[in-house]
């Protein structure tokens, strides 16, 4: 029994690794469409529509740091010609070449295949949009045993709400859909203790279709793992060197509780910071918690070019007021969040 559990949760992980690499690929879909990459393009006196050059792909990666050099960029865009995202228009190549060769996205001339993972993928992430434009929606932060978990809904209720909507005939016919939705690795029981069940058991989304995707997370299948609890950084990608400035690392000497931050008068400022992550990472660790500070920050990183400093206590992370959540919460917030994050901090008035 314990094998099989444990080949059902590797499949759920490949499944949502293909998931991941299927988002990241429509995300820079639309944004080359939005760039003008993406056009009719003529070749040996034949139109081709909506195709790309793979040359001036490769150096748009690496100009906008999707890519941190041209080797890979190629690497990346062979990730997604492996999973039937893109493909040469003559289909001449297997291979993605760094050359002046016309590529195309199976989506924009209707070869991409609908297969069952896919199909369930393609449900998947339009239920997510419409429980999310909902005008009182059910998909909400909610608090299991003192952690508070993101894009969470009691099984019944969603039950409740999948009929509402119309998109299943009986309660039945429900918790089949999510059932499968969590044997692909999208839903899962915040503690993951248990199968879907219709009753006040709380599952959450543990794929977030809205995040925005940096295209070298799908070089690693570890991406879907877990994120390690070392004592470097929950979500921080980039690593600080020894021969960096030891001034961007500190260490909290004295406790500060919230209510001491909060408190009339209290000698602390608060700040707003707009942090604009590379394809490196954000470029900053977070220690503690209730509340936590800002342990390290790359002097590299975006966190540092957007005035971050160390020493800072983290009040909020994209609109949600986080003094009373410990690190690895807020970690979770961050990963799964959009690429450009909104931090609010709190620092010492000098």
């Amino acid at each position: 029994m314990e094998s099989a559990g444990l080949g059902l949760r590797r499949k759920a992980a490949e499944r949502q690794h293909r998931a991941e690499v299927l988002l990241a690929g429509e995300q820079l879909r639309l944004r080359l469409h939005d760039g003008k990459l993406i056009k009719d393009r003529r070749y040996h006196l034949r139109t081709y529509p909506n195709c790309f050059v793979a040359k001036e792909l490769t150096d748009w990666l690496v100009e906008h740091k999707e890519a941190p050099d041209r080797e890979t960029g190629i690497r990346l865009m062979q990730k997604l010609m492996h999973h039937d995202i893109i493909h040469h228009v003559c289909d001449e190549h297997s291979d993605y070449k760094d050359a002046r060769l016309l590529y195309r996205f199976r989506k924009d001339d209707g070869t991409f295949p609908l297969d069952k993972d896919v199909k369930v993928f393609l449900r998947a992430q339009s239920l997510y949009e419409t429980l999310l434009d909902a005008e009182d929606p059910i998909l909400k932060a909610r608090e299991e045993n003192a952690v508070t978990y993101q894009r969470t809904v009691f099984g019944c209720e969603m039950i409740d709400w999948l009929i509402q909507e119309g998109e299943a005939g009986s309660r039945g016919e429900a918790v089949d859909l999510c059932r499968l939705l969590l044997e692909y690795g999208i839903i899962q029981h915040v503690l993951n203790k248990h199968h879907f069940f219709d009753t006040k058991l709380l599952y959450q989304f543990r794929v977030n279709f809205r995040r925005r995707r940096r295209l070298t997370e799908l070089l690693s299948e570890d991406t879907l793992r877990p994120m390690p609890e070392s004592p470097d950084s929950p979500f921080c990608l980039r690593k600080l060197s020894s021969e960096q400035s030891t001034s961007f690392l500190s260490v909290i000497t004295r406790p500060v509780t919230n209510e001491e931050l909060l408190s009339p008068g209290a000698p602390y400022l608060k700040k707003t910071l707009t942090i604009v992550g590379d394809a490196v990472g954000w470029g900053f660790v977070v220690r503690g918690g209730r509340p936590c500070h800002i342990q390290a920050v790359d002097p590299g990183g975006p966190a540092a070019a957007a005035g971050m400093k160390v020493c800072q206590f983290v009040f909020s992370v994209n609109g949600m007021y986080v003094l009373h959540l410990d690190y690895p919460t807020i970690s979770s917030l961050i990963m799964t969040g959009p690429r450009t994050l909104v931090m609010e901090v709190m620092e010492a008035i000098q």
